[in-house]
């Protein structure tokens, strides 16, 4: 047991001093429909490495994304630079679908979702109104 404690000191401790960056996004369908969207990201520094799952209003179940694409643009020397990223929506160990956040510094531009079995895509709008948090994530009324 004394062999197995400096290692576990040292796990506890690279834990401990991980960057871990979450999100909260609530979004809603764009056209006049019910629909509502929770993205939740996370993005870990020490390891570069990103996640996260959407999660719809009316389900339990939430769903897991991958980041397959992420792309910085400078529009405007004097205005911030816009960030484009592509995440893939995975259900049963396929990719069904993908969702393209546009951000250009803290504002949100666009926010989409494109169904790969027919190619139909959905715009969403940021609803900043709702509450969020990392522990009950949007809180729809």
């Amino acid at each position: 047991m004394k062999r197995f404690l400096p290692l576990l000191i040292s796990l506890f401790t690279s834990v401990a001093y991980s960057d871990v960056t979450t999100e909260t996004l609530c979004f809603e369908l764009s056209q006049s429909s019910p629909v509502k969207l929770e993205l939740r990201t996370y993005y870990e520094s020490a390891s570069k490495w990103s996640g996260g799952f959407v999660k719809y209003a009316k389900s339990n179940t939430p769903i897991s994304i991958v980041l397959t694409d992420s792309q910085d643009e400078i529009l405007d020397p004097q205005a911030p630079w816009q960030h484009t990223a592509i995440w893939s929506e995975v259900l049963g160990g396929k990719v069904t679908g993908t969702y393209e956040l546009v951000t250009q510094g803290a504002q949100i531009v666009s926010m989409s979702y494109t169904k790969k079995s027919n190619g139909k895509a959905y715009s969403f709008t940021i609803n900043t109104s709702i509450d969020s948090s990392l522990e009950t994530g949007c809180t729809w009324e």
